[in-house]
C-alpha cells in the first residue's frame, strides 16, 4: 500500500513540475511576442496639403516673389502649394531614415508633379544617438526659419534674405550632428506642443554638401562647408534659443541671360553668417534673424554678375492665445533685404521691404487657416528688366490640413 502510494505521489510531481514547465515556457513565448518589434512597427506616414488664394484686394498684379510663391500676381489663382508625404521610422537603436516627396512642384508651365525633398538617414555613433551622422538630401543647417518646417511656420513664405542662402533649404552632403539627450528632447516637445520649432538640427551641427541645392548635381569641384551652433534653454515657463550660423563655397550659376558680362564658369564666392535669436511663443513669442555675406549679383550699371556683399533679416513677433480646444495665433514680420538672388535669372539683384499682418487659426490639430495682408515694396532687376520696383499690398489665405 505504501509502494502504490509514493509511486502515486512521485507521478503526481512529474506533472506538476511538466505543467508547471509548460506554463513558464507559454509565459516566455508571449513576453517575447510582446517585446520583439520589427523595423516596420516604427515606420510612419504622415503629411500635410497647403491650398492658397493670393489675390484679394490687390492693388498691383505686377507684384511677384519668385522664390516665394509662383501664385502671386497676374494670371494666377487657387494654388496648391505645398502636397507632402513623409515616410520615416528608427530602423534599429542608431538607424533613422526620413523620406519625403513633394506632389505640388512645378516644372515650367505644368504644376502639381512630384519631386523628392528629403531622402536621408542617421546614423547613430553612440548608444543615445547624441552624436550622430545625416546622408543624403537634407536641410542645410544654416538659418532658424529655413530648417522649420512650412507645416510650422507663421508667415506663408520664408523670409526673402536668409531664404535666398538656399533655395529649398536642402542639398545634397554629410552632416555632423551633435546634442544632449535632454536637448534632444526638448527639441522635440517643441514641435509637439505646438510652439513652432524648427526640429531636431542638433546643438552643434557641422556638415559638406554640394552646394548647388536641392535636385541639382554638382557642377565643380568644390564642396560648401558650414557649422551652426544653437542652445535651447528655459527661464522660469520660457524657452529662448540664440544660435549663429555660418557657410562658405563657391555656386555655379544655372540661368544667365546669353548677353550678360558673367565668369568664365559661372562660379562665384558664396558665404555668409547669421545671428539667431528665438523667444517661443508662451505666450508672447519673438523670432529674429539677421545675415550679411557676400555672393553673385546682377550689376545693371556694368551689364554683369559680379561677387558684391549682400546683408538683410527679419522680426517676427506672435501671441498665442488658447480657447478652449482651439488656437489663435495673431503676427507680425517685417523684413528686410539687399543683395542677390543666385538661383534666379543672372543672380537677380533684390532691394527689399516688407511687412506682415495676420493670424493662424487651429480650430484642430487636424486643420488650420492662415490670412495674413501684405504690404511689400521690391526692386528686382536682372538683364531683361534693369528697372524693375514693385509696391503693393494684397491679402493672402492658406487653409492646411494635416494628417
Amino acid at each position: 500500500m505504501v509502494k502504490v502510494f509514493l509511486s502515486f505521489s512521485f507521478c503526481s510531481l512529474l506533472a506538476a513540475s511538466a505543467t508547471s514547465q509548460l506554463d513558464s515556457l507559454n509565459v516566455a513565448n508571449k513576453l517575447e511576442n510582446v517585446t520583439k518589434t520589427n523595423w516596420y512597427d516604427n515606420f510612419q506616414i504622415r503629411g500635410y496639403l497647403q491650398v492658397r488664394y493670393n489675390r484679394l484686394l490687390e492693388t498691383n498684379p505686377d507684384l511677384k516673389c519668385e522664390q516665394c510663391d509662383r501664385s502671386w500676381g497676374e494670371n494666377s489663382g487657387f494654388f496648391i502649394r505645398r502636397a507632402r508625404m513623409i515616410f520615416s521610422g528608427q530602423i534599429s537603436k542608431r538607424v533613422y531614415f526620413y523620406i519625403q516627396p513633394d506632389f505640388a512642384s512645378s516644372a515650367g508651365s505644368t504644376g502639381n508633379i512630384a519631386q523628392l525633398r528629403d531622402a536621408y538617414f542617421d546614423l547613430g555613433l553612440d548608444k543615445n544617438n547624441e552624436f550622430r551622422i545625416r546622408l543624403g538630401q537634407s536641410k542645410v543647417p544654416y538659418g532658424f526659419e529655413n530648417m522649420q518646417s512650412s507645416q510650422n511656420r507663421l508667415p506663408l513664405d520664408r523670409n526673402d534674405a536668409l531664404n535666398s542662402s538656399v533655395s529649398n533649404e536642402r542639398d545634397m552632403g554629410a552632416f555632423f550632428y551633435w546634442a544632449p539627450k535632454a536637448k534632444r528632447e526638448l527639441f522635440s516637445s517643441l514641435i509637439k506642443d505646438g510652439l513652432k520649432g524648427s526640429g531636431d538640427y542638433g546643438v552643434f551641427a557641422f556638415g559638406v554638401y554640394n552646394g548647388q541645392t536641392a535636385n541639382q548635381a554638382e557642377r565643380n569641384d568644390n564642396l560648401h562647408v558650414v557649422s551652426r551652433f544653437s542652445y535651447p534653454f528655459k527661464i522660469k515657463n520660457q524657452i529662448i534659443e540664440p544660435g549663429i550660423q555660418a557657410y562658405t563655397g563657391k555656386y555655379v550659376l544655372l540661368s544667365t541671360s546669353p548677353e550678360v558680362k558673367k565668369a568664365a564658369n559661372n562660379e562665384y564666392l558664396d558665404q555668409r553668417i547669421a545671428a539667431s535669436f528665438i523667444v517661443y511663443p508662451k505666450p508672447f513669442g519673438i523670432q529674429a534673424e539677421y545675415n550679411v555675406g557676400r555672393g553673385p549679383e546682377y550689376n545693371k550699371f556694368s551689364d554683369s554678375i559680379e561677387v558684391q556683399g549682400l546683408k538683410g533679416g527679419y522680426i517676427t513677433l506672435s501671441y498665442m492665445l488658447k480657447i478652449g480646444k482651439q488656437t489663435l495665433i495673431p503676427f507680425f514680420r517685417g523684413q528686410y533685404y539687399e543683395g542677390g538672388k543666385k538661383h534666379e535669372l543672372d543672380a537677380r539683384s533684390y532691394k527689399l521691404n516688407e511687412y506682415e499682418i495676420g493670424f493662424e487659426w487651429q480650430p484642430h490639430k487636424t486643420f488650420e487657416l492662415v490670412a495674413m495682408y501684405t504690404i511689400s515694396h521690391r526692386r528686382f532687376e536682372d538683364h531683361a528688366k534693369p528697372e524693375n520696383f514693385q509696391q503693393g499690398n494684397l491679402l493672402r489665405l492658406q487653409a492646411q490640413i494635416n494628417f
